[in-house]
């Protein structure tokens, strides 16, 4: 016997953030999209209530609040929404995180970076 997994995800979120290794990148700012999942075991497919799922404005204020932050590092903001996420759902059995940047410092076009963490739940 199988079970029915739910994912609820935020897929491509713009960001322009005080996030960059140089402080002229933290000064100036850089675009970022973030894709942002959690899934967990599927409760009631005959229950339409908010209850028996993740709101996903929540999902999508817990990006804003960390990506706002002056940091250097793309991972240490993937590693505190990661962290965000596994306390306030605990249910979760499996988050990603990516955090996509759209204009690395390498002087050439069409150059993205990306840092993405997954959490499996043991």
């Amino acid at each position: 016997m199988g079970s029915i997994m739910q994912e609820v995800a935020l897929n491509e979120v713009r960001f322009f953030s005080p996030i960059g290794y140089y402080p002229e990148e933290r000064l100036l700012g850089n675009e970022f999209f973030v894709d942002f999942s959690v899934s967990f075991p599927f409760k009631n497919d005959r229950a339409d209530e908010l209850s028996n799922t993740l709101n996903y404005e929540e999902l999508y204020n817990l990006l804003c609040r960390v990506m706002k932050r002056d940091r250097k590092l793309l991972e240490s903001a993937a590693v505190e929404i990661l962290e965000e996420a596994k306390d306030s759902y605990p249910f979760a059995v499996k988050i990603v995180v990516a955090i996509r940047k759209t204009t690395p410092p390498f002087g050439a076009d069409h150059i993205h970076t990306c840092v993405t963490l997954t959490y499996h739940r043991p």
